[in-house]
């Protein structure tokens, strides 16, 4: 491979995964998080699924807590960073739900410890 990220999946088909978020879902997704040649395209589907959760009519801050501790407890270390710049990326309630979720994991800790 030649450095560039691979272009399957789309963050479309990403982000949709997040949306649905069944156990089918959560495999697909942590296959994805396996790759590290894949983490681009897990990053951008990311940050879609929270674009169209911060543009629709109801927010599930629930399911967005819960897809955070999901992601900061199965993510890689190589990842934890990523994750929370996306879910600092925005005031808005989406990407707080998911940075609350994230913090409740405590991911970054186990990936980063204090010294």
């Amino acid at each position: 491979m030649n450095g560039t990220a691979a272009t399957f999946p789309n963050r479309d088909s990403v982000a949709s995964k997040f949306a649905a978020f069944s156990d089918a879902d959560q495999s697909f997704l942590r296959l994805l998080m396996e790759n590290a040649a894949q983490d681009e395209n897990l990053v951008e589907g990311l940050y879609r699924y929270l674009d169209l959760a911060s543009e629709a009519r109801f927010l599930n801050s629930l399911k967005l807590e819960t897809v955070g501790e999901w992601l900061g407890t199965n993510a890689p270390a190589r990842l934890q960073i990523r994750l929370m710049e996306a879910a600092r990326s925005s005031q808005h309630a989406a990407f707080t739900a998911l940075r609350t979720g994230l913090t409740r994991s405590g991911g970054l800790e186990r990936a980063y410890p204090k010294a």
